[in-house]
C-alpha cells in the first residue's frame, strides 16, 4: 500500500470538507475527519509545509495546478477539479462570516484584562523580561476632547531592575557614572490576533508601547496561517513592536514570536504625558523611583499569583488557547 503524502491529505480533507481552507484548517480538518490515515511527520508546524505545496503547485503548474487560491488573507485553498461544483464566492463570503461570529463569541467569554495574571506571571518568571508589571487604568485618565487621548495608554507596563543580577559594586559603578540597566516595558493586550484585527491591534500598540525600551503585542490565540504570519514579521520588521503569545496551559511556555526592537532611549515627552493624563502610570513612576533608592523591589506592583492560584484563575475564567 502506497504511503501517504501531503498531497494525499491536502486532496482528501478539501474534497471530504468540500470548502475552500487554509493551511492550518486542512491540517486540524485532516486530524479531525480521520484523512490523514497512517500519515506521520516530524515538523512542528505541517500547515506550513501544507501552503508551500500550494504555493509551489500553482507557481509551477499555473493553469494545470492541482489547487486554487480563492483568497489572500488568509490564504485559502480549493481543488481545481471541483471549483465549477460550488459557487466560490458565495461559500467564502458565508465562511467569512462564520469566522466573524467565532472571534465575537470566543471574545466574549473573558476579556483582555482577564489575561493581565497571566502576562503579570509570565512576564515576572521569564528570564528576558524579570519585570514588575501593573495594569494601567485608562478609565481613570484625564478626560479629553474626543480622539485626544486614542492609543495613548497601553495596557500595562512594566520595569526590570538589575538588583537580583549584579553584584553591588558593579551597581555602584553604575551610579556613579549615571549608567542604568533599568528597562522598561509596556503590553497592549488581545485575546485574539487575526487578519481582522491586525492592522488595528499593531498601530495602536505602536502608538502606546513605542516609547519604552521594549514595546510588545500580547495575544493568547493567533492565526497560525503562514501569510498571516508573514504579515506580522513586515510589521514588526517595519514599526519593531514584537508579538507574545501566552500559553494557558503552562504560562511559562508562552512565547516570544517576534522580538521588540530595543530602544536604547526612553521617549521622555510621551512618558510625561502618560503621567500627566493617569494616576496609575504616575504611581508606576513613583513605585520604580522608591525602588531604585532602596536597592531592591519593595514597592506594590501587580500581584504575581503562585502556581496553584494562576492555574485556579485560568480554570475558573475559562481561559484556554484554541
Amino acid at each position: 500500500m502506497a504511503k501517504i503524502t501531503f498531497w494525499d491529505v491536502i486532496d482528501k480533507t478539501i474534497e471530504k470538507v468540500g470548502t475552500p481552507l487554509s493551511a492550518k484548517e486542512i491540517w486540524d480538518k485532516a486530524n479531525e475527519l480521520g484523512t490523514l490515515g497512517d500519515f506521520s511527520t516530524t515538523g512542528k508546524t505541517p500547515w506550513a509545509t501544507i501552503a508551500a505545496y500550494c504555493y509551489t503547485d500553482i507557481n509551477n503548474n499555473a493553469d494545470n495546478s492541482m489547487v486554487i487560491q480563492t483568497s489572500e488573507r488568509p490564504a485559502q485553498f480549493f481543488l481545481r477539479r471541483l471549483k465549477n461544483q460550488i459557487d466560490l464566492q458565495k461559500v467564502q463570503k458565508q465562511k467569512d462570516t462564520e469566522t466573524a461570529q467565532k472571534d465575537k463569541i470566543e471574545t466574549k467569554r473573558f476579556s483582555e484584562r482577564d489575561l493581565h495574571p497571566l502576562l503579570v506571571s509570565y512576564a515576572y518568571g521569564a528570564s528576558h523580561f524579570k519585570a514588575n508589571l501593573k495594569t494601567i487604568f485608562h478609565e481613570i485618565s484625564t478626560k479629553a476632547i474626543k480622539g485626544q487621548n486614542e492609543w495613548l495608554h497601553p495596557d500595562l507596563v512594566g520595569v526590570y531592575f538589575p538588583f537580583r543580577d549584579y553584584k553591588p559594586e558593579t551597581l555602584d559603578i553604575q551610579n556613579q557614572l549615571s549608567i542604568t540597566s533599568i528597562k522598561l516595558f509596556s503590553f497592549e493586550l488581545k485575546v485574539t490576533l487575526n487578519f481582522g484585527n491586525l492592522r488595528q491591534s499593531y498601530f495602536q500598540a505602536v502608538s502606546n508601547s513605542s516609547w519604552a525600551n521594549e514595546g510588545y503585542l500580547v495575544t493568547l490565540n493567533i492565526d497560525d496561517d503562514p501569510t498571516f504570519k508573514d504579515e506580522v514579521r513586515r510589521l514588526n520588521n517595519a514599526f519593531g513592536i514584537g508579538i507574545i503569545q501566552l500559553n494557558s496551559e503552562n504560562i511559562f511556555e508562552s512565547e516570544i514570536l517576534f522580538p521588540s526592537k530595543i530602544n536604547q532611549e526612553i521617549d521622555w515627552d510621551t512618558v510625561n504625558r502618560l503621567a500627566n493624563e493617569n494616576t496609575d502610570f504616575n504611581d508606576f513612576l513613583k513605585l520604580i523611583t522608591e525602588d531604585c533608592k532602596l536597592g531592591k523591589v519593595k514597592s506594590q506592583y501587580d500581584k504575581v499569583l503562585k502556581m496553584d492560584e494562576l492555574a485556579k484563575y485560568i480554570h475558573d475564567k475559562g481561559i484556554n488557547n484554541i
